[in-house]
């Protein structure tokens, strides 16, 4: 809902696609934190940790309401606030991720991450239809509204989850110390390095457009309004809930590695498709696809990270993955940017043919991504 809400205001407000894009990317500004909350939630309960972030990004979007229903609200309020919200954001996904391998067997880790997806998929639907209907009919103070109590039952929901802590007895030293632990294990892991590779690359390079350039295709390319880009995204997101669904109770890949690399490539060839066309029946089926394919891939990617990963180093390393992230950002203000000079067409698949290839320098240097992990290379 945030996401389309204050990526149309702030289109119409500036009419500026390079400010959606840095939007965008203040949604992402607390990455560099979260190697840090890695430690912390290696440390401490990872619950508490989730409770206390929801509650902090429903405070936000309640200072974004009160601003609205008062009249007061201008796009620098809508920066400075997303600046705020962003900061919690990346440590939330950390937590999230890490609880999910605490919590399933790892036979079961593939089914159980694609299952966790669809909660994500499902309120992406839900949200895009929620928020456009909020956002064309009563304003935006409503849509804030909605957007407000969602966080609400979040943290009620939160307070549900089981604690887990691990029966590995652990030494804590310096938080820097343990975090300098967790980059030289990830260094020494023939796994995790390609990995977070990988992870950057798709931030960059493929995820701008479904996660924050959107308003600005559907305004410019497709000429839709608000309802419009609601439509978008929910058919985006049918599309990845369906691939979720099908990650949940169909697929069970013993090399997630390799299904990951092969729906990769996938991503990368639907997205040059979609930047050649401007027509409904056409885009709408790839922006569907595209969901999909979204999904096969970062639910394989975190099922090898959690699998590679020990017990007492999973905090550490969801939290300096989450650095990978950072390429999100970097890629909406240069995708904005683009879009200003050269248009919707040129950027997305520029970003899409530097993904390919990237792609094929790293199957080199990383073969067995393709021929797959020995189980001695396991966490």
């Amino acid at each position: 809902m945030e996401t389309l809400i204050l990526g149309w205001y702030i289109l119409v407000a500036t009419d500026s696609p390079l400010l959606v894009g840095l939007l965008g990317a203040l949604r992402f500004s607390g990455t560099l934190t979260a190697p840090i909350v890695g430690v912390i939630a290696d440390r401490m309960s990872r619950k508490l940790m989730l409770v206390v972030l929801r509650a902090g990004a429903g405070l936000s979007a309640l200072a974004l309401l009160i601003l609205a229903v008062t009249d007061l609200i201008q796009p620098w309020h809508v920066f400075a606030i997303a600046s705020i919200s962003g900061m919690l954001r990346p440590a939330d996904n950390v937590l999230r991720q890490s609880l999910i391998a605490d919590t399933v067997p790892r036979n079961l880790l593939m089914n159980a991450s694609g299952l966790a997806r669809t909660t994500q998929d499902t309120a992406r639907i839900v949200g895009a239809l929620l928020g456009a209907i909020l956002l064309s009919r009563l304003g935006l103070g409503w849509a804030y509204v909605g957007v407000t109590i969602f966080y609400s039952l979040s943290v009620l929901m939160a307070l549900g989850i089981s604690s887990v802590r691990s029966n590995i007895s652990v030494k804590h030293v310096n938080p820097f110390t343990e975090m300098k632990q967790g980059v030289r294990y990830m260094v020494d892991s023939s796994v995790i390095q390609p990995i977070m590779f990988l992870a950057f690359l798709v931030n960059a390079t493929a995820f701008p457009l479904t996660n924050g350039l959107l308003p600005v295709v559907a305004h410019d390319i497709y000429q839709h309004d608000e309802n419009g880009l609601a439509l978008m995204v929910a058919v985006f997101a049918i599309g990845a809930l369906v691939g979720s669904l099908l990650m949940a109770a169909v697929v069970n890949s013993r090399r997630p590695e390799r299904f990951m690399m092969i729906t990769m490539v996938v991503w990368y060839v639907l997205l040059i498709l979609f930047a050649q066309t401007d027509s409904n029946a056409i885009g709408l089926p790839l922006l569907a696809l595209i969901g999909a394919s979204i999904s096969f891939c970062m639910v394989s990617m975190s099922v090898v990270l959690m699998t590679f990963t020990k017990f007492e180093m999973r905090g550490r390393v969801m939290g300096i993955r989450m650095l990978a992230v950072y390429g999100l950002p970097m890629g909406l203000v240069i995708g904005g940017w683009l879009i200003e000079q050269y248009g919707v067409p040129f950027t997305i698949t520029g970003y899409a043919i530097v993904g390919l290839i990237a792609l094929v320098f790293s199957v080199l240097k990383w073969p067995k991504l393709i021929t797959g992990f020995s189980a001695e290379e396991r966490g």
